[in-house]
Order: C-alpha cells, then structure tokens, then sequence
C-alpha cells in the first residue's frame, strides 16, 4: 500500500508542477527569511561574546558607573576587600579619529595589575620598542636562545617600561588592519578639540579575531584624554570557595550611589537586551509570511482535491481507506512543506552570508555595527525552521484531507458535485470569539519582555477575518452588488456563482487576506512611526545650526572657552548647549513617592540590614542598565515632545527632572514621583516634572535643566551646541569662521534640515527587512491569486462548456471569470484592510509599546493604501483572465462530453 500511495498521492505533485512549485517557493521564502534573521544575529552575538570574554578575561565581577565614570580613589578601598583576591582597574574611552566619525575603542588598563584578572589584554612591544628602551651596560641581557620556549605571561622589565609610555598604544590585530597600521607608525586622535598623535608601540596579540581596539597604559590614558583621577571599571577577581553572591553583596554595600557590582555576563547583557526586541519582531514577520504560504499550500491543496474529487471517490469505492485518504493528502502537504524548508534553508544560509559579506552583523538598526562574525552551521535553529515548514504544509493540507475523507464516495462520483466543495457556511460565532479573545490578550503583559500574548493576538485577528469571508461573500446576494458594475447576464453570472459557491472566495483569498492585512498593517504601523520621529525631531531640533566636537559617546567635547568663542561670532544670537551623561539607578532610588510610615524600629532595623549587607543583596536584583542622563534647555524653542505633565518649574519644589516613556513604563515612575540622581557619589533628589517621548534610547532617559546639572556635578563641558542664528546670517560663513577658530578636523557641523534628513535615512534604513518581508508577504498572496484561478478555471471547464453552448464566446467567459477574480479579490482585500488596521493597532499599541515603549501618533497612508488594494484587485482579474483563455482552448463540445 505503501507504494500505493506514494503513486497515487506523492506523483500527483509532479503532475501539478506549476502550483506545487509556487507552493514550495512560498514555503520557502518564509523559511529563508526567518532562518536568515537567526543566523545572522547568532554570528553576531557569538562574536559579540566572544569579544566580551576577552574584554573581561577571568573577573567574576565587575564595579561600574554611568558614562562619565568614577574616582579612582575608591580602586585602592575596593582591592582592599576581604572578599577580592585580585583587582584591576580600566578607563574605557572611545577616541574619534580627526576628521572621521570613525572611533576606536582605547582600553587604559594598569599592566602591573592586569595579568592576574585578564591576560588576554595584555599589551606585547614591539622589538623596536626594547631595542630604543634605555639600558645601562649592567642591564645588557643575553641573547635569547632561539630554541627556549617563549612564555606570554613572562615580561622583562624593558617590556613594562615600553607599556607605560605616555604615547605608547598597542592595537589589536582587526585594529591595525582596519587602520593599516604597523608598529613604529602614528595615529592621531582627538580630545576635546585637541589632537594627540600617539605612537603605534606594539599589539595585543591576544584581543581574538574581529576586535577592534587598543590598550595603553591607564595613567597616560588619563592624562592624553583629560580624565584625570577617573576610571570607568573595576574588574575584580574573588578569593576562591567564597559564594559569589555573598561577595557581590559585600562590596555592593561599600559603594557610594551611582556605582554597581555586576557579574561581567550580566553587564554584557546589558546591550543585548536592545537586540532581542527587534530581532523578535523580525521573527514574527518572517512567521506570519510562512504562515502566508500554508494558506498558499491550503488553497492549491484545496483545488487539487476539488479537481480529484471523483478520482479520490473511485479510489474509495475501490476499497482505499478513510484513514488512507487523509494520510495520502497530508503527505502532500508534508512533502511541499519539507521541499520548501530544505531550500528555504539553503537560501537562508546564502542571504546571511551576502548580508556578512556586505554589512557585518548590522541587521539594519545599528546593533552590532562594526564587528565581522563569521558564519557558522546552527543545526537546532535550522531543524526547527525546516519543521516549521513541514507544518505549514501540514497545516495547508489538513482541512483539504479532511473535506476529501468525510465525503462520501457515491456523491462525489455524481457529475457536478464539485460545486458541493465550495459551499461554506458563514462563522460568525468562531470569528467574534477569536476577535474577543485577540482583544483579551492585548490587555495581558509581556512575558520576559516579549510582547508574546500581542503576536497571538494578531494570529487570532488573521484568524477571524478568514472565517468572515464566506459570511462577506454571502452579503453580495442580499446587497445585490452585481448590478453596480453593469446590467446583463456576465455581471449576474458573477454574482451568482460567488453567492451560491463562498468557498471560492475562502480558497482563493485566504492568503490575499493575510498578505493585505500583513502589509496594510506594517504600512500603517512604519507611516505612523516615521510621521511621529519626523515631529519628535523638529521639536528636538529648534537652532538654525548644530555643533559637535564628537559623537556623546566619544572622547571630544567643547570647553567654556571655546563655547565663548562660538558665541562671540557675529551672527550668532543664541547657544543651547546639551551634555550627555549616564547614571545607573535601582528601585530604591528610582520608585514613586510613597509616605514613610515606617517607625524608629523599622528604621534602626533597615540600618542594621544595610551595614551588613542583606539591604544591598536584597537590591541587587533590582539593578538596570545605565539610564541616559541629558542636561540641556528645557523652555521656549528648547521644548520637550511631552506625552503627561509640564515644562513649568515651581520655585518651591525640588530641581524638576523629566523622564523618558521607557524609563517611565520601566521603573513605574510617574508625574510628581520622587527620583534620586547620584552626583559625586551623593544622590540629590528630583521631582517628575514630566514624561517625553525619545525614541533615541530604548534604555530611558532623564533630562535635567543645565543649570542644576553643572551646579551639582560642577562638570562645564559640552557634547552639543545649537546656535540660534540672526535673521540675516549666513550659516555656510558661520560655520567657517567656527572651522577657523576651533579647527577643520575636530568638529562637526551640520544643518537641522540635513540632520533630520540623515536620521530619517537612518530610520528607512532600520525598516528595510521589514519591507523586505512585507514585499515577500504580498508576493506570496499574490502567488495564491494565480495558481488558484489558474485551477478554478480548470476545474470549470464543463460549467464553462455549457455557457458556450447557451451562447457565450471564449471572450465572455474571460471577462466572467474576471469579473468573479475581481469582486473576490476586492472581498478579500476590504476584509485584509479592515483585519490589518486591528493589527497595526496591535502593533502599535501594544507590541511597539511592551518592546521599545515607545508611544506613536497614529496615521494612516490612505494613497498608499488605495494603491496597493486597485493592485492587488487588477492583478487579481487579469490572471484570472488569462486562465479563463487558457481553460477555453479546447472546444466545448470536448468539455461537456465529459458529462454524458
């Protein structure tokens, strides 16, 4: 029996080689772009780890602030600890390279310290540099003996003298690539906006492939960047047979506020977590075009079905099992299903190796630039995709297996009763209840951060507008819609055979109902976040010309002198300088105002827990990353894009702070709460004065008054500067005269209308997978068009036969067979649009605000929108139409024959 099936079932696909084949395809493109996103954000995090391992060698923890570091005096107290075997302190910088946005990553580590916490960071002089090191003649040494086993770990003391050189850096391997640089060279670099040439003194062999950084010595780093008696870290190594967590408390309780002790995976994790948001939802995309090509598999499976009704009957007569039936049918589905995972999966491995050839681990938001992952076979995730196209198949086969089994044999081998195969009964009931049940689970919260209830319920919408089609098509009867087109028979015919046969409708605009909504929705959803980034930007961007030394994160920046002169020019009415900082919170210091209704016991009790570390061990859990610290002008043209509260500041209150969504919906915060910043390792405190909307950080926000900002930290410099220009100014001769007077390489400069021009390029970079799916999506439904009127019209061809006969020319029956294309499509669209516009509030609502939390003012492409469905419905009649000539070739006394 076995060989059977394989004959009468499996063989049937070749025979059908045009919808088999667009059904693997549909499969497969599904595949292949939800493969492709994994591998590539796997290669991306192995390296991203890989070089995290490296960075932090064998520390079991680390000490960290926000951005703007800590005193190193707190190095000496921490090393102290009973708890730490062995310490090493490390200021972390980003340099930019003059006249570049190009930075590199400088590590300032304390050589004499580091080998016993990360030997891996070890920097290696080069010959050149022992060779020049000052030597007295007691301090010649012996030539080395070239057969003797050279040690990493074993330094002579010119090596350590050559490493704490003041302009002595040594690259990583990727770094001197990258740079084309060799020992004996020099880089130059900017801080503040000065430039420092360094001398290329050897590598850090060690630092792995693919890391792109340098080491030098930790005081001559401080000194060259103007960060003197500043550190970024501690890593610290533990003694051994101490519990970790015992040890972490430990020091956490002797840390000031602003400073945290993190294990280095958890510190890591940090950043990763602003990746797994986005790659999620690029996984759901790429799922719901998968699940567009099981409704493809399910229509051509359908039709397939239809077309073998009799066949299948007279098997069954023949003595062919029920049970027989429905395995035969779903190994179809199966075989189209694993066809379509296997290329989908070769595929997938090509377009991740294009995209790590082309643009590294970078998936279009940013995350990952710059590091170079190599590509490598993930069995579990590409298993997993090819099972998930097998069940797509399956899926697509299962209600055409089961319809094939339950009907009985002698009435399908009665002539006409393919008709009875398209007849659907309206499921109002199923549909207001997965309606209901989508509207239930957007009230639920994410689970892990994953909006995971917000993806079913957009499942579930799919769902219901599906099983509203055939309850839709019967509504042309009652609204009789036929007549609106033209009166005569071909417009009745239509209407007729879609009202008495809505399963037509079910089949062939299943997956055009889930492509339309798919895409109307991501239409509504990326017009609605670029019209609100657009806004947030002219409310963000208020001067007539911007002025930076380097990037917030990299080492330039402008001093008060230099922002005297910049004010100084002629032509310059006005400044807004911004300054960037982080500050690290937990919920003890960052919760809302609650009364103290504690009393002196519980007060001289909660002393107690925090001098022996339970309080601090108890708050560990609590930490988050670093929260964005932004001092700038807050009124007039400097106002903040608020979503609650007020830009007013009452004299009597508490210094106002305003906080970003995120860090709102994050940390539960609210108008009037009460926030603890840390300056100086003291905490001040902050009224919410106000939420914003940033969708710059995901991490959250605070801004502070510039004021307050400089009066508590006493820190003058400035990351941005935006000039307010005379009405009769000319910016291009502005921005020379500031070229004159601070340099041509150490500043950027750029226009607001550039500048929001860039980012919005940024922006439609980000979303170009998005529109890559969306783009597959919409192909795939319009796959389904073809092929299923392509088989409608052969399966039609003694109905169309008998037309001939009553009068009708092969002319006709095209426009016939248009005309029903046509006001299905239309059906299905309307019912895509309507079932995309619940998705996109999903989307907007729920899963954009439970991953990035981020709010957005809805807005609808209605052009864009009116185009695409007159598309989608003229392609629809027009393969129509094509098929009907392609069914009508034959003469029509051969197609009614097959009646008598």
């Amino acid at each position: 029996m076995t060989a059977t099936l394989r004959h009468l079932f499996l063989a049937s696909l070749w025979r059908r080689r045009l919808p088999t084949a667009l059904s693997v395809l549909a499969i497969a493109l599904g595949v292949a772009l939800g493969l492709a996103v994994q591998l590539i954000h796997r290669g991306a995090l192995d390296e991203f780890q890989r070089g995290v391992r490296i960075l932090n060698g064998q520390a079991d923890l680390q000490v960290l602030a926000g951005a703007s570091g800590f005193d190193d005096a707190l190095f000496a107290a921490i090393a102290e600890l009973p708890e730490v075997a062995a310490a090493s302190p490390v200021l972390e910088l980003s340099a930019r390279l003059p006249g570049s946005r190009e930075t590199l990553r400088i590590l300032g580590v304390d050589v004499l310290s580091l080998a016993a916490v990360n030997a891996a960071l070890m920097p290696e002089p080069a010959n050149a540099d022992v060779a020049n090191a000052p030597k007295s003649d007691s301090e010649s040494e012996p030539a080395p003996d070239p057969d003797a086993p050279q040690s990493d770990a074993r330094r002579s003391p010119p090596d350590l003298l050559a490493t704490l050189r003041e302009d002595a850096l040594f690259l990583s391997p990727a770094a001197a690539e990258r740079l084309e640089l060799k020992p004996g060279d020099s880089l130059t670099l900017q801080a503040g906006t000065e430039e420092l040439r360094l001398r290329v003194a050897g590598s850090v062999p060690s630092a792995g492939v693919g890391q792109e950084l340098a080491v030098m010595d930790i005081a001559a780093a401080q000194w060259q960047f103007s960060r003197l008696g500043v550190l970024s870290r501690i890593d610290l190594r533990l003694r051994e047979n101490l519990p970790p967590a015992q040890a972490r408390a430990a020091i956490a309780a002797q840390l000031p506020p602003g400073l945290t002790v993190l294990p280095p995976e958890q510190a890591a994790s940090e950043s990763l977590g602003l990746t797994r948001a986005y790659r999620v939802n690029l996984t759901m995309l790429a799922t719901i075009a998968l699940l567009t090509g099981g409704f493809l598999v399910f229509s051509t499976q359908w039709l397939a079905v239809v077309r073998r009704r009799q066949e299948l009957a007279f098997l069954r007569a023949l003595g062919l099992t029920r049970a027989e039936l429905w395995r035969g049918l779903l190994a179809e589905g199966a075989l189209l299903g694993l066809l379509g995972g296997l290329i989908g999966a070769l595929l997938a491995y090509l377009l991740a190796a294009l995209a790590f050839t082309a643009v590294g681990g970078d998936l279009g938001a940013g995350f990952f630039r710059g590091l170079n992952p190599q590509l490598s076979w993930q069995w579990l995730a590409t298993l997993s995709y090819v099972a998930l196209g097998v069940g797509a198949g399956l899926a697509g086969a299962w209600l055409p297996a089961r319809e094939a089994a339950r009907t009985a044999p002698a009435q399908a081998l009665k002539a006409g009763d393919e008709a009875e195969a398209y007849r659907a009964r309206p499921r109002w009931t199923l549909a207001l209840g997965s309606a209901g049940l989508a509207a239930l689970l957007c009230t639920l919260p994410p689970v892990w951060g994953i909006p995971v209830f917000g993806y079913l319920a957009v499942l579930l919408i799919l769902l219901a507008a599906i099983l509203t089609l055939p309850g839709v098509t019967r509504l042309l009867g009652w609204l009789r819609f036929g007549l609106v087109f033209a009166a005569g028979p071909i417009p009745r015919l239509a209407q007729a055979r879609l009202t008495a046969a809505p399963g037509q409708t079910v089949v062939a605009g299943a997956g055009v109902v889930a492509s339309v909504a798919l895409a109307a929705s991501m239409a509504v959803m990326v017009d609605s976040f670029r019209g609100s980034v657009d806004d947030w930007l002219t409310r963000m961007l208020p001067a007539d010309l911007y002025l930076r030394a380097s990037d917030a994160s990299a080492s330039g920046f402008l001093a008060p002198d230099q922002v005297e002169q910049v004010r100084a020019l002629p032509g310059v009415w006005e400044l807004y300088p911004v300054r960037f900082d982080s500050v690290r919170l937990d919920s003890a210091r960052a919760a809302p105002s609650q009364p103290d209704r504690s009393s002196r016991k519980d007060k001289q009790q909660g002393d107690s827990q925090l001098e022996s570390g339970e309080f601090a061990n108890s708050q560990l859990e609590n930490v988050g990353p670093a929260v964005s610290l932004i001092a700038r002008r807050v009124d007039g043209a400097g106002g903040l894009p608020l979503v609650a509260g007020s830009l007013q500041r009452r004299e009597d209150a508490l210094p106002p702070a305003w906080i970003s969504e995120a860090l709102a919906d994050q940390r539960g915060l609210g108008v009037g709460d009460r926030l603890e910043l840390p300056f100086g390792g003291t905490l001040r405190a902050f009224t919410i004065a106000g939420i914003w909307r940033d969708y710059a950080r995901q991490h959250g926000s605070i801004v502070i008054r510039m004021d307050d900002y400089r009066a508590l930290s006493g820190d003058t410099l400035t990351n941005d500067l935006g000039l307010m220009l005379a009405p009769d100014a000319d910016p291009e001769a502005i921005m020379h005269s500031i070229r004159t007077a601070l340099g041509d390489s150490v500043s950027e400069m750029i226009l607001p209308g550039d500048l929001r021009a860039m980012i919005l390029t940024v922006f439609d970079r980000t979303f170009l997978v998005t529109y890559l799916m969306e783009g597959v999506a919409v192909l795939i439904g319009l796959f389904g068009i073809a092929t299923t009127f392509a088989a409608l019209a052969s399966s039609r061809r003694k109905e169309f036969g008998i037309l001939r006969h009553l009068g009708l020319n092969r002319g006709d029956i095209g426009r016939l067979l248009g005309l029903e294309a046509a006001l299905g499509a239309l059906l299905s669209v309307l019912v895509g649009l309507i079932a995309g516009g619940g998705i996109a509030w999903v989307l907007i609502e729920v899963i954009n605000r439970q991953s990035f939390h981020w709010s957005m003012e809805l807005a609808v492409p209605v052009v864009l929108l009116t185009l695409f469905a007159t598309t989608m419905v003229v392609l629809a009649a027009a393969a129509a139409r094509v098929a009907g000539n392609q069914a009508m070739r034959q003469d029509a006394v051969l197609a009614v024959r097959e009646d008598w």
